[in-house]
């Protein structure tokens, strides 16, 4: 009974210690890592205010969840043939997880009908995407709290893709980040299932691979690589297999089609251009080889340990010259994100939703960069313009070459990143403490 009296009692001091810190610190709590989580606590719960608010107050807009609704209709009704699905808006261009998300939606909100339901589940699946990237930054402890307002509550076309115009690209981010959080947590395989899964929702999710490759590849070796590669393949056989097993190859053209043409009118990032060189191929080939050439710098330069072979990546860890360490918060979050980044500056098209897209990994990006004398006043001006950029609308030659501005100082802030320095998760925390 004693025992039991002392830890009762340790519990409230512990308690008022940590309250009497956040009151000694209160003039510093938005600028110190480490109240990241008390920040992103009280902000999670002013966003469920925001979002019910949004959906009361603020207009509907319909762009395509009509044509999800009759696109998922068809493959109700007995169409399997991905040739044959189509849509107000186009014919059906996503992978099989895509339908049987959105199948789920289409009975859960009477065959698409109560668009108001929709719009309450698209709010919980944005207050989901943001406690899972609140985890992150918790975990990396990069960002002052402070920022943490941007990534949410300041930014009107986020809320906008997720509760007033129910696109398929914020669930997809949805499952992305929380595989995430699952490679920061050490459980690479399944990690690996929900980042198949997230693709399966939509194509977008791919940019986030090679970084994925990069690190499964340090982590593991390439013999331990490949189970895990062939786990995302066999997730995307299976979820497309009622598809595959009726036309193959309508399925694969239509859900992975990599050289889909997209309509001037509607680019965010390329509005500069004449019309003639945005629909151009040998434009769109120029922007893959800067892309591709872009990552095999970062790899070689920026991501792989210095001193290392490149080659080295793919012997099993214990068989490698160097000392075999485990990949931290830090190196994982800055591969991925980076990855993911790298593809949305040479994007072919930037639509209004594709903002989603990396959003949310905008602070993480800027603040872990390498050049110290970006004040905190600049990084947010970024910011500001990136958020401009995309709430112009339609988007104008200034608005487009204000987008590349800044994702060229960011790339540079990220290449002039001294590379994560190869330590332990608990050495980490000491440093922090």
């Amino acid at each position: 009974m004693a025992g039991g009296r002392k830890r009762g009692a340790a519990a409230p001091a512990g308690l008022s210690a940590t309250l009497g810190s956040v009151w000694r610190d209160k003039h510093l709590v938005l600028f110190k890592a480490e109240y990241t989580g008390l920040v992103a606590a009280v902000l999670w719960v002013l966003e469920i205010a925001i979002n019910l608010w949004v959906i009361q107050k603020v207009a509907y807009t319909e762009i395509d969840w009509k044509a999800y609704m009759d696109e998922v209709e068809g493959v109700i009704n007995g169409t399997y043939d991905y040739t044959e699905l189509k849509g107000d808006t186009g014919p059906l261009v996503y992978p099989a997880g895509f339908v049987y998300i959105f199948t789920a939606l289409y009975y859960i909100t009477d065959r698409g009908l109560n668009i108001r339901l929709g719009q309450y589940v698209f709010a919980v699946f944005y207050l989901i995407t943001l406690l899972l990237v609140f985890r992150i930054y918790h975990r990396t402890k990069k960002v002052p709290p402070y920022v943490f307002f941007f990534v949410c509550c300041a930014s009107y076309r986020i809320h906008s893709i997720f509760v007033l115009r129910l696109f398929n690209d914020p669930v997809a981010m949805m499952l992305l980040f929380g595989a995430v959080n699952l490679f920061l947590d050490a459980h690479w395989t399944l990690g690996c299932a929900l980042y198949s899964l997230a693709v399966s929702v939509k194509m977008n999710v791919m940019l986030f691979a090679p970084g994925l490759l990069f690190l499964l590849l340090s982590e593991f070796g390439l013999i331990k690589t490949l189970p895990r590669l062939m786990l995302c393949a066999v997730i995307q056989l299976l979820l497309g297999l009622p598809f595959l097993l009726v036309n193959p190859v309508g399925y694969m053209s239509r859900a992975f089609d990599l050289g889909r043409q997209f309509l001037f009118k509607w680019t965010v990032n390329w509005r500069f251009l004449p019309e003639e060189i945005f629909l151009s191929r040998y434009f769109h080939l120029a922007l893959l080889l800067a892309h591709l050439t872009t990552l095999v710098f970062f790899a070689l330069r920026r991501w792989k340990r210095p001193g290392s072979s490149i080659w080295a990546l793919l012997k099993e860890p214990s068989e490698r010259k160097e000392t075999a360490q485990k990949l931290n918060s830090d190196q994982i979050i800055t591969v991925l994100f980076t990855s993911n980044f790298i593809g949305m500056c040479f994007c072919r098209s930037l639509h209004y939703q594709f903002y989603v897209w990396y959003f949310h990994t905008l602070p993480y990006l800027l603040w872990s960069g390498g050049v110290k004398k970006l004040a905190h006043l600049l990084r947010v001006l970024i910011l500001g313009l990136i958020e401009l950029s995309w709430n112009t609308y339609p988007s104008t030659n200034y608005s487009s070459i204000s987008l590349h501005v800044c994702h060229l100082i960011i790339l540079l802030c990220l290449w002039f990143n001294p590379n994560p320095t190869p330590q332990t998760e608990s050495q980490n925390k000491a440093k922090r403490q």
